[in-house]
C-alpha cells in the first residue's frame, strides 16, 4: 500500500506528524526524495508535490495520498474518494476584488478577468453561478494583478484574511473552504489495509484535545459525580482490586478544556486520587 504525501511545504511536517503518531513510523526519515518504508513492511511512504498527490493516487503510482481538498478538486480527477478529514491546513480560497473598485459580487464579473492559480476550480465555480469571465491563470503574486490591470478580481488562498488587506482586497464570496484530507482510489476503498489506515490516522485525530480522568469515588456519591462528569458517553465504573472500603474506581474521557472545572466538581463531590493523563490515540 502506497500513500503519497507533500515531499514540503506547510504540509509536509504536520503531515509526517500525523502518521509517526498513528504508528506508522518511518524507517528511512522524512527527507527521502522520493520514498520513505514504513515499520508497516505493507506500507510505502511516497513524497510528492502536494498539487500531483491527486494524480500520483488516481493514475495508480498510490493507492492513498494526503493533500489538501483543494488539490483535489483543482486536479479534477473523477476516480478518487474522501476517507478522512485530518483536520489541519484550513484554509479558504476566495473571490477577492479591489477595496475601491465596482466589483461588489459574482454576477459583476461577466466579461471582465479573474487571476487565479486554480483555474478549474475558478471555472466550474463561475460555470455554477452562470457567469462567464476570462480566467487568467498565474504561478504567483496572485493579489498583485489586480493592481497592474492584469485582472479584475482574483480567487486565491486565504487563512487569514490579512494577505488580502495588506493588498487593499476585500472578499467578494467563498469558493472552497479546504483543509487536509486523506483519500483513496475507488478501487481499493474495501482493501483490508485502507481501513486499517484511516482508522489508524482517525484514532489520533479523535484523541486531539481529550484527557483521561482517573479518581477513585464513595459508592454513595457516585450518581453525584457522575453528573458532572463530560464526555465520551458517561465514565466507566470498576471495583477496586483491594476492596477500595467503599470507593468504586471512575475512568473517563473529557475535553481538555473541561479538565479544570471537571476536577473542581468531581472533588466538591467526594472524589480523590484524581489523576489526569494524555490520549495518544482513541478507536472509536
Amino acid at each position: 500500500m502506497r500513500i503519497a504525501v507533500p515531499n514540503k511545504g506547510r504540509l509536509h511536517e504536520p503531515t509526517i506528524d500525523l502518521l509517526e503518531r498513528a504508528g506508522l513510523h518511518l524507517e528511512n526519515g522524512a527527507d527521502r526524495k522520493l520514498y520513505a518504508e514504513t515499520v508497516d513492511p505493507d506500507v510505502t511512504v511516497l513524497f510528492a508535490r502536494a498539487a500531483d498527490i491527486p494524480e500520483y493516487v488516481a493514475d495508480g503510482a498510490a493507492e492513498m495520498g494526503i493533500t489538501g481538498l483543494d488539490q483535489v478538486h483543482e486536479a479534477g480527477v473523477g476516480n478518487v474518494e474522501e476517507l478522512l478529514d485530518l483536520d489541519f491546513g484550513k484554509c479558504r480560497l476566495v473571490l477577492a476584488a479591489p477595496e475601491d473598485g465596482e466589483i461588489d459580487a459574482v454576477a459583476d464579473l461577466g466579461g471582465k478577468t479573474v487571476a487565479t492559480e486554480f483555474p478549474t476550480v475558478t471555472r466550474n465555480f463561475f460555470a455554477d453561478a452562470g457567469v462567464d469571465p476570462t480566467i487568467v491563470e498565474v504561478t504567483g503574486a496572485t493579489e498583485l494583478t489586480p493592481h497592474v490591470e492584469m485582472a479584475d478580481a482574483i480567487v486565491d488562498i486565504t487563512s487569514t484574511g490579512t494577505t488580502l488587506k495588506v493588498n487593499r482586497l476585500k472578499i467578494v464570496e467563498e469558493v472552497l473552504s479546504s483543509s487536509v484530507r486523506l483519500f483513496a482510489r475507488e478501487d481499493v476503498l474495501d482493501e483490508p489495509k485502507v481501513r486499517e489506515i484511516r482508522t489508524a490516522l482517525s484514532s489520533v485525530i479523535a484523541a486531539d484535545g481529550k484527557r483521561y480522568l482517573m479518581m477513585n469515588v464513595p459508592e454513595d456519591r457516585l450518581e453525584e459525580v457522575r453528573d458532572v462528569i463530560p464526555g465520551l458517553g458517561g465514565p466507566t465504573v470498576m471495583d477496586i482490586a483491594n476492596g477500595g472500603g467503599r470507593n468504586v474506581a471512575v475512568h473517563a474521557v473529557v475535553d481538555e478544556r473541561d479538565v479544570f472545572e471537571t476536577i473542581t466538581e468531581v472533588k466538591r463531590r467526594g472524589a480523590s486520587g484524581i489523576l489526569v493523563t494524555e490520549i495518544e490515540r482513541l478507536v472509536e
